[in-house]
């Protein structure tokens, strides 16, 4: 879920999105627990990746994918809640980021605060445009890559974020949000066996992450292994007491 410019605050709890050394500068000051929201809905589990992560573009409003979703009987994904600011805040973040841009158009964080702002205002189309551009000036930006999937994510199209994750990934190996993000993404896709190497991989880096300790669990029950849910649930909801309506959800406790 959690992927914030120097300039302006890390981006607290989607989504995340939360980052290491390299991206520690670009990430948003306010980080509430990613858990800590709406339990098992798709917004809420972008957001859970997009908990303490920088500042990005989002576009226009979403447009229905073709991509397949769970079934009726499959858990579903949390989804991604605006951050604790207003709209109004949103829009002063967009009017400074076209300051900068007008005085240097390749200013490719001014690009990425810029699009997170949109996001955050439900214009996906027009914040993935803005991740685009800062990846054309620079193609290994591993936080453009972060917000796009993440942006993506908040769109349903599922595939096209687990690619944009993976390549955060590629270029920032310890980013935990962008394991847990293409983790949310492969559940979102039913493909629950598939999302738990990036669960492993993000309690890995993190032994404290409430969340994928959380998702985790609600794989390995989707996956008739309720021992295993139990344990990872129990252990969500020491970190994370929100997570107690999942562990009672899937483990009955």
């Amino acid at each position: 879920m959690k992927l914030a410019i120097q300039s302006l605050p890390a981006l607290g709890g989607l989504f995340l999105f939360l980052l290491t050394a390299q991206c520690s500068a670009t990430r948003e000051n306010e980080t509430p627990t990613m858990a800590a929201r709406a339990r098992l809905n798709e917004a809420e589990a972008a957001a859970a990746a997009d908990s303490s992560r920088p500042l990005t573009t989002t576009a226009a409003t979403p447009v229905a994918s073709n991509e397949p979703t769970p079934g009726p009987s499959a858990p579903e994904a949390p989804a991604v809640p605006a951050e604790r600011r207003t709209p109004a805040e949103f829009r002063a973040e967009i009017k400074v980021a076209d300051a900068q841009l007008k005085t240097n158009p390749r200013n490719a964080e001014a690009l990425i605060a810029r699009g997170r702002a949109k996001a955050q205002l439900k214009d996906y189309r027009n914040a993935l445009t803005d991740f685009n551009a800062a990846l054309r000036i620079k193609a290994t930006n591993s936080v453009a890559f972060y917000n796009r999937g993440l942006t993506r994510l908040r769109l349903k199209e599922y595939n096209a974020a687990i690619s944009d994750f993976g390549k955060a990934i590629r270029y920032n190996p310890t980013d935990k949000e962008a394991y847990f993000g293409r983790g949310i993404a492969k559940m979102q896709l039913s493909n629950y066996k598939g999302a738990m190497p990036d669960f492993n991989k993000a309690i890995d880096l993190d032994p404290q992450y409430a969340d994928a300790y959380e998702y985790r669990g609600i794989c390995y029950a989707s996956l008739n292994k309720p021992e295993d849910a139990r344990r990872d649930l129990e252990r969500a909801a020491e970190l994370n007491p929100d997570a107690t309506k999942s562990l009672r959800r899937y483990a009955g406790k």
